[in-house]
């Protein structure tokens, strides 16, 4: 990751460019020349001045239709950084990360937010990079019973938001086991379920594996006031298919709550997620966060470098990006923020009836191929001379 003090993508441009270039240049990169920025609240602004957090808002809007109304939705999207120190107890961590975080629903409630997510493993520090079981272990709650989703259904009861919480689950009926686990709470203040993250990485710093495996939720849509909303978390944002399951189950919104640092992924960043929401014509929203973390101990990296204590930077660079391509700029890619777009979630269905991506997707075909592909004995297609 560059040594350079680089904020943004969108700060540097508007830096440099000239303002009537800069139109094509958001043109090209971000699909519409327009911010098409969304006036927040005073209130809303005013919670985030006071307690240090960006704060943005974009709208990204559908076609007028003659036989159904607009169905505007404000998704929001939190990024943040944890507050204390890592050596610190665990319990005052948490709650210090709880008082952060809630304060920025706050905010969200005050601009109106109707569904909101916050970043993967929010609660704690992303402390898998270690490999140590204890104390980070500790961490693990139920998930429709634990602290957090009973502290949270107060607030989306009291806000009337539907609220998207990613932990690290104990599951105590099946052996004490732990998964990495998004809870969905519905706006009236109940748990709605959970999905656990299908797809575990093995990489770099990422050690999951050694806490938790592959999730058995499938592929879950959650039917909320305000949409049919889903989650892939982090790592499953690199592999197609698992986009792809939850817009066959009806999924409108699909939200990425990731813990990802520049070093090895951001390249990636801009893209995945979008691409996502053009193939299987919904809104995604790819939520980062932000900070490094340091440990207690020391841990390599097996890459034949020193051994550190210090894991990120996490980059954060929150989006939402739609069906048509388009997208809102990011937020930081190192302060807390707050992302608020409302969305028309007409424009899910208007895309497809444009593009007809569904319609020729060929489902059939491919089942057939990766029946074959999954078996031991499959060959590759290749046709030689």
């Amino acid at each position: 990751m560059s040594s350079i003090n680089f904020k943004s993508l969108e700060e540097c441009l508007e830096k440099h460019i000239p303002a009537d270039e800069l139109k094509e240049v958001k043109r090209i990169l971000y699909g519409r020349s327009d911010d098409n920025v969304l006036e927040l609240p005073a209130e809303a602004k005013n919670i985030a001045a006071e307690n240090g957090f960006e704060i943005k808002g974009y709208r990204i809007l559908a076609k007028e239709e003659q036989m159904r109304k607009p169905r505007l939705v404000k998704i929001g999207a939190i990024q943040n950084s944890i507050v204390l120190p890592t050596t610190a107890p665990l319990e005052k961590q948490r709650e210090a990360i709880w008082r952060k975080v809630t304060t920025m629903i706050k905010a969200a409630a005050a601009a109106g937010v109707n569904v909101v997510c916050m970043q993967e493993a929010w609660t704690m520090p992303f402390a898998f990079c270690t490999r140590e079981k204890f104390p980070w272990c500790d961490f693990a709650e139920e998930a429709e019973n634990g602290p957090t989703t009973k502290m949270l259904q107060e607030l989306a009861k009291a806000y009337n938001m539907v609220i998207i919480s990613s932990i690290l689950e104990r599951d105590v009926e099946h052996g004490d086991t732990i998964w990495n686990t998004a809870v969905v709470i519905s706006n009236h203040g109940r748990y709605m379920g959970k999905h656990r993250k299908n797809h575990i990485p093995r990489v770099g710093d990422f050690n999951e594996a050694t806490y938790y495996l592959e999730g058995n939720t499938g592929h879950p849509v959650f039917e909320t006031d305000f949409g049919k909303i889903a989650i892939n978390i982090c790592y499953g944002r690199h592999h197609p298919q698992n986009w792809m399951m939850f817009g066959l189950n009806g999924a409108e919104i699909v939200f990425n709550p990731s813990a990802t640092v520049g070093a090895l992924s951001e390249p990636l960043w801009s893209i995945e997620a979008r691409n996502a929401a053009i193939a299987n014509s919904y809104f995604s929203v790819a939520i980062n966060r932000v900070g490094n973390e340091e440990f207690p101990n020391e841990y390599t990296s097996g890459d034949g470098k020193p051994a550190h204590k210090v894991f990120g930077p996490f980059y954060g660079s929150s989006y939402v990006a739609a069906p048509d391509g388009t997208r809102t700029p990011s937020l930081s890619r190192d302060q807390d923020g707050l992302l608020i777009t409302e969305v028309d979630l007409n424009l899910c269905r208007q895309i497809k009836d444009f593009w007809t991506f569904r319609m020729t997707q060929r489902l059939d075909m491919y089942a057939e191929s990766f029946k074959r592909a999954s078996q031991l004995d499959f060959k590759p297609q290749i046709i030689r001379e």
